[in-house]
């Protein structure tokens, strides 16, 4: 697939600057809420709303995310990353879904970055190029 979806931190957001660890907690903060829906329901929710284990990983000095698939059958990854536009200086969110990603992956990349835009009150670029736009627009 390799696709990339992006989340800019535009005029409005919550945060003028976004690092890995704000994004890192951000996920943890989801792995938690659907943990608590899944005590609600007596299931193990979020094993099945997060399918993925966390890594910190780094390259040429560039720190990045990799969502690991724990069920590779369905599920096999997703990379996060944080950098900022060279020509505007606008601070992004980067996901993008590997060669070998899966159309579970992408399902899961879409609703990863709807949730981190919405708590980041940022503009999303979807995968296939549409954008949503979580913050208020003046």
């Amino acid at each position: 697939m390799n696709k990339s979806a992006y989340i800019k931190l535009v005029k409005g957001s919550a945060q003028t600057d976004v690092t890995l660890a704000d994004v890192k907690e951000l996920l943890v903060r989801y792995q938690h809420m659907t943990s608590l829906t899944g005590q609600q329901l007596d299931w193990d929710y979020q094993a099945a709303a997060f399918p993925y284990t966390i890594e910190e990983q780094e390259q040429d000095g560039v720190p990045y995310l990799v969502l690991k698939g724990t069920e590779t059958h369905l599920y096999r990854g997703l990379v996060i990353g944080v950098s900022q536009e060279e020509d505007s200086g606008i601070p992004y969110v980067q996901l993008v879904l590997p060669e070998q990603a899966t159309h579970g992956d992408l399902a899961k990349g879409n609703e990863f970055s709807k949730y981190i835009a919405k708590q980041l009150k940022g503009e999303l670029h979807l995968f296939n190029g549409r954008i949503i736009y979580y913050n208020p627009r003046k």
